[in-house]
C-alpha cells in the first residue's frame, strides 16, 4: 500500500483504506480455507468477506464516487470502478461449491479484488484528495454517516447471496 501521497492524513479517505485492509485479509483467510481443501469454510469465509465488501463498496460509491461525478472529475474512471464492483458481486453469485472449477474461480475472483483495491488505494483515492473540493467532502460524510464503517461495528450475520456446499 502506499504511504507517501498522504491519503490516510484524510479521515474518511483513511478509513477506506482500512477497510481495504481488512478486506485483503479477509481475502487471505478464504485463500487458507483454500489451501485447507475445505469448501465449507471456504464459503463460509467467503460470506464473512462480504459482510465486509457490501458496505464497504457501498460508502465509496455513495461517498468518493457520487461526489468526483457530481464536480465532473473522473467520470469514465469511476464507471470502471463501479463497474468493476459489478463484476465482483456477479463473480461472486456465480460462484458454486459443487463446481469442479470452485477452486480456481475463487482464486480469480481474491485476484480481481485485490487488483480492484490496488485501483482504488493508488488512484481514486489520491485523485479525491487533491480534487474534492467542500461540497464533495460533504458528499463523502453523507455517505460515512449513512453507511457506518464495519471497522467499529459488531459482526454482521454471514451474507446470504453466497454459495453453499
Amino acid at each position: 500500500m502506499c504511504e507517501y501521497c498522504g491519503c490516510r492524513q484524510v479521515p474518511m479517505v483513511a478509513e477506506l483504506m482500512e477497510e481495504h485492509d481488512v478486506i485483503l485479509v479477509d481475502a487471505d483467510e478464504v485463500r487458507t480455507a483454500l489451501r485447507s481443501g475445505d469448501t465449507t469454510e471456504v464459503v463460509t469465509r467467503l460470506r464473512h468477506l462480504v459482510t465486509h465488501l457490501d458496505p464497504h463498496v457501498r460508502r465509496e460509491e455513495q461517498g468518493i464516487f457520487t461526489a468526483l461525478r457530481d464536480q465532473g472529475d473522473w467520470a469514465d474512471e469511476v464507471k470502471e470502478l463501479e463497474g468493476e464492483h459489478r463484476g465482483l458481486d456477479a463473480a461472486l453469485a456465480a460462484l458454486d461449491g459443487l463446481d469442479p472449477d470452485f477452486d480456481r474461480d475463487v482464486l480469480a475472483l481474491l485476484l480481481e479484488l485485490e487488483t480492484h483495491v490496488e485501483r482504488e488505494n493508488l488512484g481514486i483515492f489520491p485523485v479525491s484528495v487533491v480534487t474534492l473540493g467542500a461540497t464533495g467532502w460533504d458528499t463523502v460524510d453523507a455517505a460515512h454517516r449513512q453507511i457506518p464503517t464495519f471497522l467499529t461495528a459488531d459482526e454482521p450475520s454471514p451474507a446470504a447471496d453466497v454459495p453453499t456446499t
